[in-house]
């Protein structure tokens, strides 16, 4: 194995939704994924890996400038109404780094961090299809807003692929930079084709478990939206929405390799948070609920890296890791340079990639926020806590996984629920910035009409 980590193509795929027990490399033994499995098998999959905020937005806005919600100021999904303001701004982000670093790069599907009508800083190309795009979409549009029209027809979803296949066979000798930003396994839970569905018809879904009631809040947004007495068939369309990413990542690799690149690119696959499709009684992310939730099923997200060659294949690495490490890991590998004096939270994955005896001295602890909410969460413990006044949450993931029994008020738990009290205070003191905060609440800029800390 090559130890080199300079400069290859990145593919990055971050599909919407795309909860990690959903996932064939994962262990769900019924979701059909071939190419998920195949490039797990080439590369090193993240066993532990979470999303920095559930919810797409701050998710997102995480994962292109390597800094927390409470740094960058994003801190709830942006609607279309909202999207207009200045998100981001001032921030260097990842397209931006690695153009300057003498990448080409290109964003294909969905952005949502900020305004979807014009490129991002730091694209070359740009082919977005916004925040609220339908399954199936037929139409002209302007394409990267340059002049260049063109009409589209068929799912959201392949017409994305069409636009990332065009994007990595282009004749350019430089490195590219391609986010594929795949609007699956996004609601609606409905249409998907019949071709994909029909292979979940009879499928027992066992990953997903049965008569489960979420008792620490109420249910809200998709939570609320959902025909329970149609929850299989949501559930059975969900299904067809991974397998049809898959497909997708199959065309994507597929491109490449005809290029004969694929030995200098590195794939990546990752989604910007997670859902529940009826576990806890719950569908939807961190905000199916009131108060907000960061349940396993919202936080942890697939996070699969390959490069042949390079990274080992078939290797499966246990260490809590996030997207502000992913962020990390990239910039390393683009030879990209980190702006003077920012502060990041992340650090890069190489040597749990590259090394395969390294990981001793990685942190214990995984901390997330989402606005009021913040977590911290070690291997055994998850600590949610909810300013200024709760509820609050501990949880003991190993020997209660599915959260059920609340552990804050016990007195034979309180020493662990003031350790992790301070080691999340310490965390979010040092990386957040005063008008930031996603404990400011109200004061943050608007980002929708259901923001839970304006209710």
């Amino acid at each position: 194995m090559a130890t080199t980590f300079r400069q290859p193509n990145i593919l990055l795929f971050v599909t919407d939704d795309h909860g990690q027990w959903a996932c064939g490399p994962y262990g769900n033994q019924e979701v059909v994924t071939p190419n998920l499995d195949r490039l797990a098998a080439s590369g090193v999959v993240m066993e532990n890996a979470f999303t920095p905020t559930p919810v797409c937005s701050p998710a997102r806005a995480s994962l292109m400038t390597g800094l927390t919600p409470s740094q960058h100021g994003v801190h709830d999904y942006i609607a279309m109404a909202f999207d207009r303001k200045p998100w981001l701004a001032g921030e260097r982000t990842l397209p931006q780094l690695l153009q300057e670093a003498g990448y080409r790069t290109g964003l294909a599907g969905k952005w949502h961090a900020g305004n979807e009508d014009l490129p991002a800083n730091g694209f070359s190309s740009w082919f977005s299809v916004g925040s609220a795009y339908p399954l199936l979409h037929e139409g002209t549009r302007d394409f990267c807003n340059q002049g260049r029209m063109e009409t589209f027809s068929g799912t959201t979803d392949d017409i994305i692929a069409s636009e990332a296949v065009r994007f990595v066979t282009a004749n350019d000798e430089r490195p590219f930079f391609l986010l594929v930003g795949l609007t699956a396994t996004h609601g609606p839970w409905s249409g998907h084709p019949e071709r994909l569905t029909e292979l979940y018809r009879d499928a027992a879904l066992g990953d997903i478990p049965v008569a489960e009631l979420y008792p620490f809040g109420d249910q809200a947004l998709e939570s609320l939206s959902v025909d329970r007495g149609r929850e299989r068939e949501a559930q059975v369309q969900y299904y067809a929405a991974v397998s049809h990413v898959d497909e997708i990542v199959g065309q994507l690799l597929q491109a490449v390799e005809e290029t004969g690149k694929l030995n200098n690119t590195l794939v990546v696959y990752t989604s910007d948070h997670g859902l529940n499709c009826g576990h806890h009684g719950i569908w939807g992310k961190g905000n199916g609920t009131r108060p907000l939730n960061m349940v396993e099923e919202s936080i942890r997200v697939p996070l699969i890296l390959s490069w042949p060659g390079v990274l080992p294949a078939g290797v499966r690495r246990e260490e809590l890791v996030d997207h502000l490490d992913l962020f990390q890991t990239l910039t390393e590998a683009g030879e990209a340079q980190l702006p003077p004096g920012a502060d990041y939270a992340g650090s890069s994955m190489r040597p749990l990639l590259l090394e395969p005896e390294e990981g001793g001295s990685w942190r214990d602890t995984q901390f997330g926020e989402y606005g009021t909410v913040r977590m911290a969460r070690t291997r055994r413990f998850k600590l949610v806590h909810r300013h200024p006044s709760g509820p609050h949450e501990l949880f003991d993931v190993e020997t209660d996984p599915r959260e059920c029994h609340n552990l804050f008020d016990s007195t034979s738990h309180q020493a662990v629920s003031s350790e992790l009290l301070r080691s999340m205070e310490w965390h979010f003191r040092r990386y957040s910035r005063p008008d930031k905060n996603g404990t400011v609440g109200a004061a943050l800029p608007q980002h929708n009409m259901t923001e839970a800390w304006r209710v």
